[in-house]
Parts: structure tokens; C-alpha cells; sequence
């Protein structure tokens, strides 16, 4: 039977520690700042931002919210980057993705200034990370590594596997598995006999976006299982792409929806954002 890992209480942990650090450096007159742009009036993104707001001020960081219309244009977008790139205020962008299909996201994710990119998603952060420099690492794929950790089992010498290759969780936490010295495999919906190759993995990451996929025949008994999936049932009841009574007596540990990986990724935003003003106090001097 396995043991739930408790999303809630590790984020609450890490960002206890944030909050710390961040009145220290307060007190010395250095207070770390996240600028949030958010195009348009998608409710849900806006409900995401509203709750990345309110923890930016709880760890007691500068929280600014700009919001343009959905008919702003990519030029003016790319100002307002541009423009919070040279706010000695601010050290942490984040754009919140979508945006309205008559601006490139890729031109945004580009102009972000690779110091203030706390999403982790500007190329150059993107290479670091898959040559192992220390970077700005994307907030999901960092919160699943810790939730791992908290575990108390070693990844090193482990079997990983990851279902999904997206660039925002499946690549980036194969890439940090793999710096932890597990063995990786990335599978996918093109993968021949995906349980087979599922059940043999010492860790099993899903990334899937499909309801309850995965079932007791992809896992290996006492396996560490991280759903990263965030769907409705059939009952329009929320749930992850694991189907998690099916599992649950065969995995070693596993992380429920919701209350699993997802509070993990604001956590880690507040994170890479403390760590992004620490770098750019530093480089001030």
C-alpha cells in the first residue's frame, strides 16, 4: 500500500524557508520583486495569477500584476518585457502562458532577460540545464524532484521513467533525474508496449494530460509515483492522469490530485525567484 506524499506540507516547508531568507534580505534593504504580465481575461488564468500574487506578498516579496488587454499588440507586450527587464525593482518576469494566437510566445519567452526568467523557459536557461550549469530551472519539473527527495529514497542508481516529452515538465525533469544519477527513459504515445516499459521504472513521472491513463499494470510494486496531471473524471470530479484507487496498492508512494504536485509549483516560482534577486544583489554588488 502506498504512503501519499504531501504536497501541501513540503510546499508549505519550502516556502517557510523562502520567506526567511527573503526578511533577511529585507532587512538589508534588498527586497526580491516578481512582475507578472497577464494578457487578456482567461478566468483561469487569472485565478493562477491572483494565487501568485498572494503568496509573492506572503513570502513578503515586491508582487506587480501588469495586465493588458487581449488586443494589445506583440510590440507593445514586448515593451512591457523590455521595460521590466531594465526595473532594478524587479527580479523575476513571468509572462503567463497562453497568450492571444497574434503574439508569439516563443518572441516573448526570448525577450525575458535569461536573469529574471523565473519560469525557466528562455533557451539559454534551457541549455544550461541540459548541460548541467547551475540555472534557472522550470518550477514543476524542480517541485517533482523535491517531492522525490522527500520520500527519503535515493534517485541515484534508480530506474526512471517519464511518460510525456513536453518541454515545460517531461524533457526538463528527465534532464534532472538524470542529474541525480537515475537511468531515464522518456516514453510517450508513440512508445511500443508503454506498460511494459512503465512497470519498469523505479520512479514513474506522468505528464500525460489524459484522465486516469495510468493504471496498476504500468507500475512496478513499491514504486515512487509522481502524477503530474491536473483533468476531470467522468463525473467532472478532479482527478490525475493516474488512476489513483487503481494504483494505490501498488505503488511504494504516490502523490494524490489535487494536493500533489501542483502547490509544489508556485513554491518553486517564489524559489527560482528569491534565487534570481540573490544572483542580481550580488551582481550589483
Amino acid at each position: 500500500m502506498a504512503q501519499v506524499i504531501d504536497g501541501k506540507k513540503l510546499a508549505k516547508e519550502i516556502q517557510e524557508s523562502v520567506t526567511r531568507e527573503v526578511s533577511e534580505l529585507v532587512a538589508k534593504g534588498e527586497q526580491p520583486g516578481l512582475a507578472v504580465v497577464l494578457v487578456g481575461d482567461n478566468q483561469a488564468s487569472r485565478t493562477y495569477v491572483r494565487n501568485k500574487q498572494k503568496r509573492t506578498e506572503e513570502a513578503g516579496m515586491k508582487s506587480v500584476l501588469i495586465e493588458l488587454p487581449e488586443e494589445v499588440s506583440e510590440a507593445e507586450l514586448l515593451q512591457t518585457v523590455e521595460d521590466l527587464n531594465n526595473d532594478h525593482s524587479i527580479h523575476g518576469i513571468l509572462v503567463q502562458l497562453p497568450l492571444p494566437k497574434h503574439i508569439s510566445e516563443d518572441k516573448v519567452i526570448d525577450a525575458i532577460s535569461q536573469e529574471k526568467d523565473v519560469d525557466g523557459f528562455h533557451p539559454l536557461n534551457v541549455g544550461n540545464l541540459f548541460i548541467g550549469k547551475e540555472t534557472l530551472v522550470p518550477c514543476t519539473p524542480a517541485g517533482i524532484i523535491e517531492l522525490i527527495k522527500s520520500t527519503g529514497e535515493k534517485i541515484e542508481g534508480k530506474r526512471a521513467v517519464v511518460i510525456g516529452r513536453s518541454n515545460i515538465v517531461g524533457k526538463p525533469v528527465a534532464q534532472l533525474l538524470l542529474q541525480e544519477n537515475a537511468t531515464v527513459t522518456i516514453a510517450h504515445s508513440r512508445t511500443k508496449d508503454l506498460p511494459a516499459v512503465a512497470s519498469e521504472a523505479d520512479i514513474l513521472v506522468v505528464a500525460t494530460g489524459r484522465a486516469k491513463f495510468v493504471k496498476k499494470n504500468f507500475v512496478k510494486p513499491g514504486a515512487i509515483v509522481i502524477d503530474v496531471g491536473m483533468d476531470r473524471d467522468e463525473n467532472n470530479k478532479l482527478c490525475g492522469d493516474v488512476d489513483y484507487e487503481d494504483v494505490f496498492e501498488q505503488a511504494g508512494f504516490i502523490t494524490p490530485v489535487p494536493g500533489g504536485v501542483g502547490p509544489m509549483t508556485i513554491t518553486m516560482l517564489l524559489k527560482n525567484t528569491l534565487t534570481a534577486a540573490k544572483n542580481l544583489f550580488a551582481k550589483q554588488g
